[in-house]
């Protein structure tokens, strides 16, 4: 089914996409892809893409830990934040088998605690999502124990249905860009 949509969006999201990627090109130096190490099933490795909203120099490390992670933002990386256009780019890693549409999100390599506390909770067995039950229970805004918390609550209610539900959740709320770390 992840394929299956991933195709869908992709042939329809791919003007969108040529767009997105044309105006951070134009608006800042560096490439228009941002790639990251990320955590997979089974704490197994991956690299993830996503439009590049931040400057080339910016630390790697989760945006909540960044002293003034505006300072770091772009023009047009504020928009494709808040909108949640940053991901469409993973739709590459649905297609490739590493992430699932709906999931918890993928940690950086080097979140170490949140790696050790979805292990305890076996939620490092399930593959990370586009979107996730912590997503739209208060993304960036939750802390580590309630992000693991709600990934865990998914790990042990998932189903189709609630796949759609967190999936729509997710629209809803990218278009009003709740929750999101500027």
């Amino acid at each position: 089914m992840d394929i299956i949509l991933a195709l869908m969006a992709g042939s329809i999201l791919i003007l969108p996409m040529c767009i997105i990627a044309l105006l951070v090109r134009l608006t800042s130096p560096g490439p228009a892809l941002y790639w990251s190490d990320r955590i997979g099933a089974s704490n197994r490795i991956f690299r993830m893409p996503k439009f590049r909203s931040m400057r080339t120099d910016t630390p790697v490390v989760a945006t909540h830990l960044l002293t003034r992670p505006d300072a770091y933002v772009t023009r047009v990386g504020a928009f494709i934040r808040r909108t949640s256009l940053d991901e469409l780019p993973q739709l590459w890693n649905i297609l490739k088998g590493d992430m699932s549409f709906v999931g918890p999100r993928p940690a950086l390599y080097n979140q170490y605690d949140l790696i050790e506390m979805r292990t305890e909770k076996n939620v490092h067995l399930l593959l990370p999502g586009l979107t996730g039950w912590a997503q739209i229970n208060g993304r960036d805004e939750l802390d580590l124990p309630a992000k693991v918390a709600f990934d865990a609550e998914y790990l042990t209610h998932r189903s189709v249905l609630f796949d759609i539900r967190i999936l729509w959740l997710t629209f809803v709320q990218a278009l009003g860009g709740k929750g999101v770390s500027h």
